[in-house]
């Protein structure tokens, strides 16, 4: 589907030169943008959903504290 778009000129330009070095064409550097922001705004919206479900079965948000010590040791390890 073609479409058009107004975007400021240094936008445009930043977006000309980054298709330039990544090899794509314009269309495939929006194309790709606007996917990864779809896909964060649908990430953001699955964290509300669950930051809203715990903050109404605040008996469901605790952590066994086995899992807790399993955690906090992994984090210790993690570089």
């Amino acid at each position: 589907m073609k479409t058009a778009i107004s975007i400021p000129d240094p936008l445009f330009r930043k977006a000309d030169a980054a298709a330039e070095a990544l090899c794509i064409s314009r269309s495939e550097l929006y194309r790709r943008a606007l996917e990864v922001y779809l896909e964060e705004q649908e990430g953001a919206t699955v964290t509300q959903r669950l930051n809203a479900f715990f903050d109404e079965n605040p008996e469901c948000n605790g952590v066994e504290p086995g899992w807790a010590e399993a955690q906090a040791d992994g984090l210790a390890r993690d570089p």
